[in-house]
């Protein structure tokens, strides 16, 4: 009875919203809930009761050009009503509200102004952090990776060569990028910012390179570009890059042996090994006379092995042998030389004769008989 008592009595459903009431202007077409409306000191006449104050150290090599600098930062902040004090003994920068501060959220950007001025951000850039429209972020990269020579490299990737990849971030994201050190100091808007995040942690973590990032927001600004495709689905179209993995050496694997159940049988001990030998039974001065005979013919051996090491850079290497490609008989050969040589040299001797005849000195030689033959005659 009492379950159908319960069935009929209907519970009120509960409401997530149920305490909120409707107001006019929920639906209201032409109010933009997105824009971030400047702050006017009028809403906030009475200015701050209590003090905010927020203070950041800086390290030694940042000394100097605070210094410098300080004054235009004080400067900047006193418009705010924001006060500024630099503490050169303990290395530290405090800002705090005052009664003229008017707006309530300026003590956090003073806060973040220190921040990017301890992490070498420059003064005329950090004090952009005031405006309303400008975020920052400071990126901690040092817990990513446990070598040091991994980290730098992969934050040398980050900046690439002559920074041309921090500068094409930057172009694309409409961001502010400074690598110092273990942090990524980042300015701009809350989106470019989550962008910026998500590229450095990629990158660190080797989880994709950040080329790869820089195209696919190359497309995604083409896309933007195109209004009929404001409402469409962009997967289509940007690039999907698969990680390869570069094949490793994998480490060998010992061979399993099979299981048995009995242990493997014991080694016998030096005792042992001396009684099979017979050793052990000897006398002491035997064992010593043996362990110095076998030192002293180890030592043998290591002299002469060194003496023949020492002596192997005297001996003179073998000189190649030239084979001889004619007779075995050399009497032969230098016989038919000789009889060449000569049978030139005659030809040489009746070419040059054939060249010095004088055909007149021997036509007037013809024509006297010679002294010689007829003397000869007469005898």
């Amino acid at each position: 009875m009492e379950t159908s008592e319960n069935a009929g009595v209907q519970q009120p459903q509960r409401r997530k919203d149920k305490h909120r009431k409707p107001k006019p202007w929920d639906d209201d077409p032409n109010i933009d809930r997105w824009t971030i409306e400047k702050f006017d000191p009028s809403w906030n006449e009475g200015g701050m009761l209590e003090v905010t104050s927020f203070s950041t150290l800086f390290p030694q090599y940042r000394e100097k050009y605070l210094q410098e600098c300080w004054p235009v930062v004080k400067s900047a902040l006193k418009e705010y009503g924001i006060t500024c004090e630099l503490n050169l003994v303990e290395g530290s920068m405090t800002v705090s509200t005052t009664r003229k501060t008017k707006d309530p959220y300026i003590v956090v950007k003073a806060r973040d102004l220190i921040k990017l001025l301890s992490r070498s951000v420059p003064a005329p850039q950090a004090i952009k952090i005031l405006n309303d429209e400008m975020q920052c972020d400071i990126i901690k990269i040092s817990s990513f990776v446990r070598s040091k020579e991994r980290f730098v490299k992969r934050r040398d990737r980050l900046i690439g060569p002559n920074s041309s990849t921090l500068k094409a971030l930057e172009i694309l994201t409409g961001c502010y990028i400074l690598v110092q050190g273990n942090t990524v100091s980042v300015m701009g808007s809350f989106k470019a910012l989550k962008q910026v995040r998500r590229i450095v942690e990629d990158c660190m973590t080797n989880a994709m390179h950040p080329i790869f990032h820089i195209k696919t927001l190359m497309v995604r600004k083409e896309l933007e570009k195109d209004p009929a495709l404001a409402n469409e689905n962009w997967d289509r179209f940007l690039p999907k890059f698969k990680k390869k993995n570069i094949n490793q050496n994998k480490v060998k694997s010992k061979e399993k042996r099979p299981y048995t159940p009995f242990p493997p049988p014991q080694q016998p001990s030096k005792i042992d090994i001396q009684l099979e030998t017979g050793e052990y039974f000897l006398n002491d001065k035997v064992k010593s006379a043996k362990k110095w005979q076998e030192k002293q013919e180890k030592q043998s051996e290591k002299t002469a092995e060194n003496k023949r090491k020492r002596e192997a850079a005297f001996i003179p290497p073998k000189e190649p042998v030239v084979q001889d490609t004619k007779s075995d008989d050399g009497s032969k050969d230098l016989a038919a030389v000789a009889t060449s040589l000569k049978k030139k040299a005659k030809e040489y001797g009746i070419q040059k004769m054939a060249e010095n005849v004088n055909p007149e000195a021997y036509l007037a030689e013809s024509g006297e008989p010679s002294k010689k033959k007829s003397k000869r005659k007469r005898s």
